[in-house]
């Protein structure tokens, strides 16, 4: 596969046609010139030894050089090789929690967006972990499943919203459970699941199913979004302008309030740890700089070599050219001259 890396400085080839006009209309004035401040006979002998072979050369060497140099700026380069790389690192899934009440505002700008936000952090630390995402609300579904490619996996964070899931609640046994079905139990590798919630887990047994994913050698972390004093729940339209807070039957505002307990007993039996989300700090930080006491698992991995730099060959040739265009004068050659088909016509015409 051929690129360039940097392709908007190809528009800079524009100018060429109008270096083009430039030297022609130099050469023209020039001659002009010579031709008003000097006899016939005078500027015949001045443009005697001048070549005007030797001028549209170099005119060349410089229109050719400013392009080489154009296309160095826009850096070529070459790479479609694929081959196995060798990497370590842990396979970590994050489940996050996509329900309604991931709106809630007493965290800054909302839940949600701030779970994004330290995700997105975390990916671009990643250096050989495998990341995969699950969202979850009354169900769970994978996002994208486990990956080293990290940019990939940004792109699919950043269309995650509260209307992923259809299904409404939060059921944090059943993003477990999907954890453990996108998990490759099979190789021996150390496996993390992070639980991003506000914690009120109103539908599936979390309990069990992070005792079953702790007995499969699954370690689990909590992340609880929220405060136990509890927000309302913004409504927004169509146009994103805040309408409401979400009430319920009797017409009062509902509060989503954090539910610690459960989440630092999912951590516990998981032999993980929880952490309180705060507007300051990045927990998914600290739970990495966890991860990596860990032991990792040497895995091969295939992708696409670098695309390897081509600008110095261009960037070469352009020096060359400029550095002929330098050392060659305007005079002409004279063993260059014997060569030439029209010297006897020239002759002939100055006889005259």
């Amino acid at each position: 596969m051929f690129r360039f890396a940097h392709p908007d400085y190809l528009y800079l080839l524009a100018v060429l046609p109008l270096l083009l006009l430039l030297f022609m209309y130099v050469r023209i004035q020039s001659s002009k010139a010579k031709r008003l401040f000097s006899s016939s006979e005078l500027f015949q002998r001045l443009t005697e030894q001048h070549s005007t072979r030797k001028g549209t050369v170099k005119s060349t060497l410089i229109i050719l050089a400013f392009a080489m140099l154009v296309v160095a700026l826009s850096n070529p380069q070459v790479g479609t090789r694929m081959e196995e790389v060798k990497q370590e690192g842990v396979d970590m899934f994050i489940a996050l929690d996509v329900s309604k009440s991931m709106l809630a505002e007493d965290i800054k700008p909302n839940r949600l967006e701030k779970a994004k936000y330290e995700i997105r952090n975390l990916i671009e630390r990643l250096a050989g972990d495998k990341i995969g995402v699950i969202v979850f609300s009354g169900e769970a579904y994978t996002q994208f499943p486990l990956t080293i490619d990290y940019s990939a996996a940004s792109l699919l964070l950043d269309v995650v919203d509260v209307e992923s899931v259809p299904n409404p609640g939060t059921a944090i046994g059943s993003a477990i459970g999907q954890a453990m079905k996108s998990y490759n139990l099979e190789e021996p590798s150390t496996k993390v699941l992070v639980i991003m919630t506000d914690g009120e887990n109103n539908s599936g047994d979390a309990i069990e199913q992070a005792k079953t994913a702790a007995e499969k050698g699954v370690r689990i972390y909590t992340v609880g979004l929220g405060s136990s004093a509890g927000a309302p729940i913004p409504i927004y339209n169509s146009a994103g302008q805040q309408t409401d807070f979400k009430r319920d039957r009797s017409g009062n505002i509902v509060l989503t309030k954090l539910d610690e307990i459960s989440l630092q007993e999912i951590a516990s039996i998981g032999r993980g740890h929880y952490y309180r989300a705060t507007n300051s700090q990045d927990e998914l930080d600290a739970i990495y700089r966890d991860i990596n006491t860990l032991e990792k698992r040497e895995f091969g991995a295939k992708q696409f070599t670098e695309f390897d730099d081509k600008f110095q060959y261009f960037l070469f040739i352009a020096c060359f050219m400029m550095l002929i265009e330098v050392i060659l004068s305007d005079k002409k050659t004279e063993w260059l001259a014997q060569y030439n088909p029209f010297r006897s016509l020239t002759g002939a015409e100055k006889s005259k």
